[in-house]
């Protein structure tokens, strides 16, 4: 089970808050990019902003929602469901965010992780420091 320690200060929530938007803000360039390059320069980094945010509150709300409530009337299987609405949630915020069809945002998706991958191997080699558990590799 993964352990979330939250801050108990003033100061720590505050920092725990930047970190968070900085954390989104690095997420968003490799969907930004995606984006530019899967609908022809049409999207701007508001629109990755916006579909990076409302993807992931989309995901996890559906995710749990709907794990919680199919729970009580399937049981275990309640979560193999839950993750594939929920990505389809997910998919349906990115389609919506740049304006484009379901195939064009999978590809979007597909080619922010490629970006992010490129991205994370540069960083580690420039800097040394990689993102934690990010990959499933």
């Amino acid at each position: 089970m993964i352990s979330l320690h939250l801050p108990n200060t003033l100061l720590g929530i505050l920092i725990y808050l930047i970190g968070l938007v900085i954390l989104w803000v690095i997420i968003s360039i490799p969907v930004y990019f995606a984006g530019k390059a899967v609908t022809g320069g049409r999207s701007d980094f508001g629109d990755a902003m916006g579909a990076t945010l409302g993807g992931a509150i989309g995901y996890f709300v559906v995710l749990y929602v709907v794990s919680y409530f199919l729970g009580a009337v399937i049981g275990g299987l309640a979560s193999a469901f839950a993750v594939i609405i929920a990505l389809l949630i997910w998919l349906a915020v990115f389609r919506a965010s740049f304006r484009t069809s379901w195939l064009r945002a999978i590809a979007i998706v597909l080619l922010s992780w490629v970006f992010l991958l490129i991205i994370s191997f540069a960083v580690s080699a420039l800097f040394g420091v990689s993102f934690p558990d990010f990959f499933p590799f």
